[in-house]
């Protein structure tokens, strides 16, 4: 069961890595954008009240500077022969010191307040630009991700429809008589035996009824793992395929039938069989074993035998 599970995976395991792929490379730029957002906002703070800071200094210190000149004005008409009526020569003073303190008090007006300016302004256009850019490629992988999920979900269902068919012409063979099917399960987060999704083999042997893989016998699972891989073989054809004593757990009937497989498709692919059983290996038609030769070392040998003499000697 557990095979058949891995087998099912293989069919999109490729693209879903694609996909993750995508989806964490979609989460890794928002996170970049909404950093990039927050510095902006910042950075749009600090120049406004930078901006409003200089302006206010600027009309302060244009304020100051216009009733200082207004009160020494003044205080030179104070100080003239016939100073202007209502003008007191000590208040005057005292109003021009006054001044001049509140203006001392306001410090130095920073000569490079305007290219600072224009420097915060050019770094804002930029982390603007940053943050367009960015957008642009979140745009781009969330529709490259929804192409691709797009894309695993038609190829499997293909896929499934592909191997489904042939998997009910197998089981006949395997099963003479009887009949199989695949079912697509979904996952019950609701209940307490918790199904996940996947593929669900179904095996109906002659004279029994429908039956979930996990509940038919030994022989009846592995005979039903043998035609699921084969219907994965007929769906996406190889040159060769390696099975490694798939029919171990198979009885000289079930082995036969298994044989009557691979005598069927040998015309499309090439089996490499490992095994232990005799009427396997009278199905092949190279033999390759290992020996013990002289002196305990081992030895390979090789024999070809004729498809005449195979089926002959696997009738007798």
């Amino acid at each position: 069961m557990r095979a058949l599970e891995v087998s099912a995976a293989h069919l999109e395991a490729p693209l879903r890595r694609e996909v993750d792929a995508g989806a964490a490379r979609s989460g890794e730029l928002g996170a970049e954008l909404r950093r990039l957002g927050a510095a902006e906002v910042e950075l749009r703070q600090e120049l406004a009240a930078a901006s409003e800071g200089v302006s206010a200094l600027d009309v302060e210190a244009a304020r100051i500077e216009t009733e200082a000149d207004e009160a020494r004005r003044r205080l030179e008409q104070a100080n003239a022969d016939e100073p202007a009526e209502g003008d007191d020569r000590d208040q005057l003073t005292a109003t021009v010191e006054r001044l001049e303190r509140r203006r001392e008090t306001l410090g130095q007006v920073n000569p490079l307040a305007h290219e600072e300016y224009e420097a915060e302004k050019a770094r804002l256009e930029e982390l603007a630009a940053q943050r367009a850019d960015l957008e642009a490629s979140l745009a781009e992988l969330e529709k490259l991700r929804n192409e691709l999920t797009e894309t695993v979900e038609r190829r499997f269902a293909d896929t499934f429809e592909a191997v489904r068919g042939h998997f009910e012409n197998v089981t006949a063979t395997v099963f003479p008589g009887g009949e199989g099917r695949l079912r697509l399960t979904e996952g019950e987060e609701d209940e307490e035996d918790e199904e996940e999704p996947g593929v669900e083999v179904e095996l109906r042997p002659a004279g029994k009824r429908v039956q979930r893989l996990s509940l038919l016998s030994g022989g009846e699972k592995a005979l039903g793992a043998i035609a699921f891989l084969f219907a994965l073989f007929l769906a996406r054809p190889c040159p060769f395929y390696l099975l490694d004593e798939v029919e171990a757990a198979l009885d000289d009937t079930n082995i036969g039938r298994f044989v009557e497989l691979l005598r069927l498709y040998s015309d499309r692919a090439q089996f490499v069989v490992i095994t232990h059983q005799k009427r396997t290996m009278e199905a092949a038609d190279v033999l390759y074993g290992v020996t013990m030769g002289g002196e305990g070392v081992s030895q390979v040998v090789s024999r070809r035998l004729p498809r005449e003499e195979a089926e002959a000697a696997s009738a007798a």
